[in-house]
């Protein structure tokens, strides 16, 4: 199981308060539609204290992204007191996240979902 400590080697910015609580990282690139659709509604949830959320350029990081095996943009990765989610997440019967991973943007309900699930 990944700690989001071990993020650092890949020069993130891992804090002490994401140690605790739920972190989302939101690995997108400035040129993918989807992920400028995402980015508004992960805003919105950081500043309702949902979530604290880490942004990845994913054409500046790609060893990040070989490391979890990104295949498509956005990829979230879901922290949980600073661990990554294990197990399957499901919203309304579908497997949105798999061992910590969500390929693919999601509405701002369905995040909620998903992060009440954690």
């Amino acid at each position: 199981m990944v700690n989001i400590e071990e993020l650092k080697e890949f020069g993130l910015n891992i804090t002490e308060d994401m140690k605790d609580g739920k972190v989302v990282i939101d690995i997108y690139t400035t040129w993918c539609g989807p992920c400028r659709f995402l980015s508004p509604i992960l805003e919105k949830l950081k500043e309702e204290g949902l979530i604290k959320l880490l942004k990845v350029d994913l054409d500046e990081n790609r060893p990040l992204g070989e490391h979890f095996q990104v295949t498509a943009i956005p990829t979230l990765l879901f922290f949980h007191n600073g661990k990554l989610v294990d197990g399957i997440i499901e919203v309304q019967g579908q497997p949105l996240v798999r061992n910590g991973m969500m390929t693919g943007a999601a509405g701002e309900d369905i995040l909620k979902n998903i992060l009440a699930k954690i």
